[in-house]
Formats: C-alpha cells, sequence, structure tokens
C-alpha cells in the first residue's frame, strides 16, 4: 500500500513539539545536575581550584567552586531548557507549515506500508 504524507496538521505539530521539548529540557536539567554532583563528588572542581591556586597564587581571590556553584549551573541549564522549550516549538510549527507548503508544490512524502 504507496500512502502519502501529504499535510501536516500545524497545531497538532505545536502540541506535540512542546511536549517532547518540555520533555528534553528536564532531562537536560536532571543530566546536568547529575554531571555537576559526580564531577564535584570525584572532587574535579577541588582539584582545578587547587591548580588555579597553584598557577596565580595562594594569596589571588579566585574561587572555582564559587563561580561553578550547583546553584548557578543549575540556573543556566534551567534557562537554556526553557529557551529551549520555546525555541523548539516555534521551529516545529514553522517546519510544518513550511512542509505544508512545499507538500502541495510536489506532493508531500511517499510511504510504502505493507502487512505482514
Amino acid at each position: 500500500m504507496r500512502l502519502a504524507i501529504s499535510r501536516l496538521d500545524p497545531w497538532s505539530v505545536m502540541k506535540l513539539s512542546l511536549l517532547l521539548s518540555f520533555a528534553l529540557g528536564i532531562i537536560l536539567v536532571v543530566a546536568t545536575a547529575v554531571v555537576w554532583l559526580t564531577l564535584d563528588g570525584l572532587h574535579v572542581f577541588a582539584s582545578i581550584n587547587d591548580l588555579v591556586k597553584q598557577v596565580v597564587g595562594p594569596e589571588s581571590a579566585v574561587n572555582v567552586t564559587d563561580v561553578i556553584s550547583f546553584r548557578k549551573v543549575i540556573s543556566g541549564a534551567t534557562l537554556v531548557a526553557v529557551i529551549d522549550v520555546f525555541l523548539l516549538t516555534a521551529m516545529s510549527t514553522i517546519g510544518a507549515f513550511l512542509y505544508n507548503i512545499v507538500a502541495a508544490l510536489v506532493g508531500g512524502v511517499h510511504v510504502t506500508m505493507t502487512d505482514e
């Protein structure tokens, strides 16, 4: 059976892309937390802090753990996730509109389906 996808409903594409991008945002924040906690548990930040103090000098006020604190990293990841939700939803919806325009010109994507 040969079928053609000749039109995508932009509203359904928007709803699906909103849910998927929201899930990706949650995954991003959780993965960032896991990576940060793992690096902190392995004392990577303390090692970097010691290295910076060796290079710059012990009297310097540079503290890497203040710059890369858990709160700042999670806040940054959350900001990126929120921007990701808006951008992916908008781009997917615009993509559905563009697909509908192109499909009207060339006939859409043809898919062959078989019964087993």
